[in-house]
């Protein structure tokens, strides 16, 4: 009998992630790796986790989440002014371009730059799916 996902799980799956319009915004098939995670440690959002509860190796299932659940809405405080000289002739600052910014604890939190108006740049920290509502396929490796 194949081992099914409980809370205490180590999983190996391959996920895709399909934007309300059907097109991929992710998919570990890609370069066929698979994705590898313990249940429970933060990674995927408690309510992604509730779909894989049960299911077993080799098993395949598609499911749909709300924004909330998913990555969650997007968060107006997420949303920064940076003055246009912060950026360089390496990074400009173009509309649509993805931006690390170093945090003051050493890590890179990345940005999409939302608008450019003069000397003001508005980036935004919001997880770049977040308020979408979202389909994922997934196909269960192994479960340990």
């Amino acid at each position: 009998m194949s081992n099914k996902i409980t809370a205490n799980s180590e999983v190996v799956m391959h996920f895709t992630i399909k934007l309300a319009d059907g097109s991929a915004a992710d998919s570990t098939k890609v370069n066929n790796k698979p994705a590898k995670f313990a249940m429970g440690d933060g990674s995927l959002t408690a309510n992604f986790e509730k779909c894989l509860i049960g299911l077993s190796e080799g098993e395949a299932k598609t499911f749909e989440l709300e924004p909330e659940d998913a990555f969650g809405l997007p968060n107006p405080d997420n949303i920064y002014h940076v003055d246009r000289s912060k950026f360089s002739a390496e990074a400009p600052a173009e509309v649509g371009a993805i931006i690390a910014f170093t945090q003051p604890d050493g890590n890179e939190l990345p940005g999409i730059i939302r608008e450019v108006t003069g000397e003001s740049v508005t980036v935004d920290f919001n997880h770049p799916l977040a308020g979408q509502k979202l389909t994922f396929d997934v196909e269960v490796i192994s479960v340990a």
